[in-house]
């Protein structure tokens, strides 16, 4: 197995991809080894010190490295991911769910976000190894997630705010703003 690496626009994160499907479906962001329950590989990046975060998208892995000294961290989470996959063992063991506040929303309006957001914002922000997840509109506020290399990375507030924040008012006149959710 061949893993390969790549930087992302995040300085404290790194991409890994396996060459091999690692989500069927949707994305999983854990920022604590408690949040990992219901993955074996996350809790086992998670063991290797310095992992902060770890992200699964369909065909990569981001890993966040708290102290950024990707010599030392590297090869270790390199043969933990290759161990995992050699092992036969499952990704997750469970599903994850989200918080949606949409309080009464707009069913068509809704949509059109979630649209635009699958279709024009997520492939570009897996490019960089992150997502963006819909977390609700109310009041003309759309609450988005950052994850993966996009989550706390320095462009992140510029990307929310002047390209999907636009974006969206562009094509939907009721969204007001963009707002990050923790």
């Amino acid at each position: 197995m061949f893993i390969q690496t790549e930087q992302t626009p995040n300085p404290s994160t790194l991409k890994f991809i396996p060459g091999e499907v690692v989500l069927e479906n949707g994305t999983m962001f854990f920022e604590s080894i408690n949040d990992a329950e219901q993955s074996p590989l996350a809790q086992a990046l998670f063991k290797i010190q310095g992992v902060s975060a770890v992200f699964f998208g369909s065909d990569f892995i981001t890993v966040e490295n708290a102290d950024q000294d990707w010599d030392a961290l590297k090869p270790a989470i390199l043969g933990t991911i290759m161990e995992h996959y050699t092992a036969g063992l499952p990704i997750m063991t469970g599903e994850a769910t989200q918080e949606i506040a949409d309080d009464g929303a707009d069913p068509e309006i809704v949509e059109q976000i979630n649209e635009l957001l699958e279709t024009r914002v997520r492939p570009a922000v897996a490019r960089d190894g992150g997502d963006i997840t819909y977390h609700g509109f109310k009041d003309g506020v759309v609450y988005l997630r950052m994850q993966g290399a996009c989550s706390g990375c320095p462009s992140s507030t510029a990307t929310l705010k002047y390209g999907i924040q636009n974006l969206l008012k562009h094509y939907i006149p009721e969204v007001e703003c963009v707002e990050p959710v923790e």
